[in-house]
């Protein structure tokens, strides 16, 4: 952000002046929409250091007075220890008063803001400031302490302060009228380059963070901190953001490009839109494979076949939807897919856009894991492999790559994730995007990391934070649900035929857009039965209104 800031003014010409003046315009906004639109005679307290975060507090402060707040500014520290672009604005907020007794007498004009600045640098200070304005209840409170810059536990008055702001929440937790928080561009207490807790950190109702998010602004535990987070353009260009980066959120737009690119044609039929074959289901796990399917076929694909032990066939037929085709695989004496099947199977593919592997398999030695790994190494389109197709591959074998040509998409919750990589050790996934990463760069896969903030780890080292999703998506059969709907995103994107003169949607861009679709359902679930009665067959159920909030005019005859 240093580096993007810098550049910025260098190359662009915006003053480092102006891009403070926007992120104080924003945190204004934030505040007052929080405050039912309104800030005039609200009583609120901007809490700021000496840094550049402090700087857009107190710029923040001077833009709340003016709209008509009641401001008390509590800078940790002396003015004098504050410089360049956080100094002029200390300074401006010392002659705010002046100012506008002047512009008064100038104006004949009453203003009900005010506003007042606090130096605090000694833990007397901070006793008299307790029984003094802070002791008075206000209607909000900026945090503008710390932002991207720090990387040990705050100590000393700073912590203080964060322990009053803690306090101040719990004590108000059950009254309507609490302070409601926001902080500027990071809570104070998190390194935003760690998604974990280091120490005493502010909960914010809400964090303006300035230009773009920062790890821990998107990565629990740290972004339970956050609480809504609100992404402030402040003038930087976007290509120089993204050339700095290869970290990035998903959002909204990225799913509605890929929804509006595969628009289903006016003459367009079921083998346009894909046909998905999924490869799944054993004996006592047969609701995995319907529930994978009937996500496939719900997602959008035209058609949706099961291939599954002859002995399980029946019970999938019955739980599948009846639009969705089933297959008898030959089976194992324990009822698992043999590796007798592989023949059959490699001729039924050959119809296929996309093939799915693992929902309910089971990975029965010797057989099953050799069947997947023969179908994974001899694919003929892309493959989704989840479930105990990972377990049938891990530790995952070196030898087996992915190709921009025939991509491999894996799908692992934490604890596939850790025999994929052959470990045991949950410490081993702390940095959860490193391991992502690394995996996917190394074996040249699209990788699916599920968890809370599902990432997407491309082979060219990019990683993609989800942003939807809630805990009600933590129930059985929601990981099989997901594969559906990215299996069935994948069998539209290789069917489709692209408009004159635009590229067709790569297997990573489909991926994306169906991670955030599905998450995006799952919200609207929660929403409507809450996330605690949720189960994975509503997160299908409510795809249509996630895709039709996304693209209304699409879904449109």
């Amino acid at each position: 952000m240093r580096d993007i800031d810098r550049l910025t003014s260098e190359r662009y010409g915006i003053p480092s002046a102006t891009l403070m003046e926007n992120a104080a315009a924003a945190v204004v906004r934030c505040v007052s929409t929080l405050l039912h639109g309104d800030v005039t005679d609200k009583s609120i307290v901007v809490f700021c250091g000496k840094g550049n975060n402090g700087g857009d507090g107190a710029a923040a402060a001077r833009l709340l007075a003016t709209s008509g707040a009641r401001v008390d500014v509590i800078l940790i520290g002396r003015v004098d220890e504050t410089k360049g672009d956080a100094r002029e604005n200390f300074d401006r907020l010392r002659a705010w008063n002046d100012e506008r007794a002047l512009q008064e007498v100038k104006t004949s004009a009453a203003s009900t803001g005010s506003l007042n600045l606090f130096e605090c640098e000694s833990e007397k200070g901070w006793k008299q400031l307790l029984a003094g304005i802070l002791s008075s209840p206000h209607d909000a409170i900026v945090d503008a302490l710390f932002g991207t810059g720090l990387t040990r536990p705050v100590e000393g008055i700073h912590a203080r302060a964060i322990e009053y702001i803690r306090d101040l929440r719990h004590r108000d937790s059950n009254s309507t009228s609490s302070a409601i928080v926001v902080s500027v561009d990071m809570p104070s207490g998190l390194n935003s380059d760690s998604n974990e807790i280091i120490g005493e950190t502010v909960p914010a109702d809400a964090t303006v963070t300035m230009t773009a998010p920062k790890l821990a602004n998107v990565l629990p535990p740290a972004s339970n901190y956050n609480g809504q987070v609100v992404v402030a353009p402040i003038g930087s260009p976007r290509e120089l953001i993204e050339s700095k980066t290869d970290l990035f959120l998903i959002d909204e737009d990225d799913a509605r490009r890929w929804l509006i690119e595969t628009r289903y044609a006016p003459d367009s039929y079921k083998n346009s839109h894909g046909h998905a074959l999924i490869v799944a289901g054993s004996p006592g796990f047969t609701g995995a494979a319907a529930l994978c399917a009937n996500a496939a076929i719900r997602a959008g694909a035209g058609l949706v076949t099961v291939a599954t032990p002859t002995s399980s066939q029946p019970l999938v037929a019955a739980h599948v939807m009846p639009e969705v085709m089933t297959t008898a695989l030959a089976e194992t004496d324990q009822g698992t897919i043999s590796v007798d099947a592989l023949y059959y199977f490699s001729s039924f593919a050959e119809r296929a856009d996309v093939v799915a592997i693992g929902p309910g398999l089971s990975s029965d030695k010797p057989q099953t894991p050799a069947f997947v790994r023969r179908i994974v190494q001899d694919r003929a389109t892309t493959i989704v492999v989840d479930a105990d197709g990972l377990n049938s591959l891990s530790p995952w074998p070196h030898s087996l790559r992915g190709s921009e040509e025939l991509p491999i998409v894996l799908t692992p919750h934490p604890g596939e994730m850790l025999r994929l990589i052959g470990s045991s050790d949950k410490s081993a996934l702390d940095d959860r995007v490193a391991v992502a990463r690394a995996f996917a760069t190394e074996n040249r896969v699209i990788l699916v990391l599920k968890g809370t903030r599902a990432l997407v780890a491309a082979p060219d080292g990019r990683v993609f934070v989800n942003s939807t999703g809630n805990a009600g998506l933590g129930t059985a059969g929601a990981g099989d649900t997901l594969t559906g709907v990215i299996t069935g995103f994948l069998a539209q994107a290789a069917a489709y035929k692209p408009r004159a003169n635009r590229n067709r949607v790569t297997p990573l861009e489909t991926v994306i857009a169906a991670l955030f679709v599905s998450g995006l359902a799952g919200d609207f679930a929660a929403r409507e039965i809450g996330m605690r009665c949720m189960v994975a067959s509503d997160i299908r159920e409510h795809l249509s209104a996630a895709i039709r909030s996304l693209d209304p005019a699409g879904e449109k005859p």
